[in-house]
């Protein structure tokens, strides 16, 4: 099985991606602790594109001081395996000295989607870490196309208007979200529940495939949200949020007619914060 180079400078990275010519490529962006949901990623990027790149970069800039930067998972060995038997082109693993030198002093801020009242409420450091590593990863990769799972959803319509807003001359693609039997969505962060959280963590994807059920139904969306929300902290979350908006503009919604429809949920079960969302 052969492995995947590792560039792990920007020299080494430019050397790599001149080896892929003219071919078409695809970025994957990571932070590691590699499970089936990135590597579904990754097919679907093998499918669009003949050679494909993955980043692992645990990106401090999305880490408030009171998150899990220090403890969240990292498993290079079995990312590194697991990606070689997908048949990965290359893996670009910066530094954080790489990524972000001595001096660096440009962040962006972006707008629109990262600031629907969703995410950005509770984390509002959130999309300007993710918006600034992704522009230089996609400078840094110089990709046809990537890829993001749609489990993060509201991240995946900031990035799409980044790469738009900026002219970067790539195509963002949203991949459906990859789950466990139960409904669970697949997450690296899943590793932090205990036996008995992880038995009661799938209500979560159950109250949001009730709710789409009602609101198609034509429920009042007001009354299906709430019964979910009772469901959520009945159940011993802490709920963040459980909201119905428009699939394309994050704005609110208040009547099935104004859909395109997604529900997105964010709560707490003890240290492990939860994210999934759903079309109806």
């Amino acid at each position: 099985m052969r492995r995947p180079k590792v560039a792990r400078t920007l020299a080494a990275l430019d050397r790599a991606r001149t080896e892929f010519r003219t071919a078409t490529v695809a970025l994957v962006p990571t932070m590691g602790a590699l499970h089936e949901g990135h590597l579904a990623l990754v097919h679907r990027a093998r499918q669009r594109a003949r050679r494909v790149i993955v980043s692992i970069f645990v990106n401090p800039a999305q880490f408030a001081p009171h998150e899990d930067l220090a403890t969240y998972p990292r498993s290079w060995g079995a990312d590194l395996a697991a990606l070689a038997r997908e048949h990965v082109d290359l893996i670009w693993a910066p530094s954080t000295e790489v990524m972000y030198p001595a001096g660096f002093a440009t962040h962006i801020v972006p707008q629109g989607p990262a600031t629907a009242g969703l995410e950005d409420a509770f984390r509002p450091h959130f999309f300007g870490g993710v918006a600034t590593v992704v522009a230089k990863l996609f400078l840094q990769c110089r990709p046809h196309y990537a890829l993001f799972g749609e489990k993060d959803f509201q991240q995946l319509k900031v990035v799409t208007h980044l790469a738009r807003d900026l002219d970067l001359r790539l195509k963002v693609i949203g991949v459906p979200t990859v789950r466990e039997r139960d409904g669970l969505a697949l997450s690296s962060r899943n590793a932090y529940l205990t036996p008995a959280e992880r038995a009661v963590a799938p209500v979560v994807h159950r109250t949001l495939a009730d709710c789409a059920r009602k609101i198609a139904a034509r429920v009042p969306i007001a009354r299906a949200l709430a019964d979910g929300r009772r469901a959520i902290t009945a159940s011993g979350f802490a709920l963040d949020y459980l909201e119905a908006r428009h699939s394309e503009t994050l704005a609110p919604v208040r009547a099935l007619a104004d859909g395109p429809i997604r529900l997105l949920v964010a709560a707490r079960l003890g240290r492990t914060r939860l994210i999934d969302n759903i079309g109806v």
